[in-house]
């Protein structure tokens, strides 16, 4: 089944401590989260209800919540993000999260990398 809507909160910026290497439980790096929820928020659109709709609050604070816990890899918090936005958002049907990191420390020169989970 096709949801509808899309709500979209794109743009979390974190400095967070993910990564294999010790060196980045100490320095950190900085992140980008994007969330995008694909939901029915029909209702919204003439109750003008936040409690018909994705609050973006609730969002922004699950994602910073879940950035703080350490990770090794960027695929293992997007994971975490994703299952909390699930909990949060029963009547979502798919949840997309893409979790970037600026400047790995890679033998070259790579300015980000990402992943993108779904359910």
């Amino acid at each position: 089944m096709t949801m509808p809507h899309v709500i979209s909160v794109e743009g979390i910026e974190c400095y967070a401590f993910h990564g294999c290497l010790p060196e980045e439980a100490v320095i950190g790096s900085r992140y980008l989260v994007d969330v995008y929820v694909y939901c029915d928020v029909s209702r919204s659109l003439e109750s003008d209800l936040l409690a018909d709709t994705v609050d973006y609050v609730m969002v922004n604070d699950v994602v910073k919540a879940e950035m703080m816990i350490r990770s090794n890899l960027i695929e293992h918090v997007a994971g975490r993000i994703l299952a909390r936005l699930r909990e949060n958002i029963p009547s979502a049907g798919k949840i997309d999260v893409r979790v970037t990191k600026f400047n790995p420390p890679v033998n070259g020169n790579i300015h980000k990398t990402a992943f993108l989970a779904s359910t």
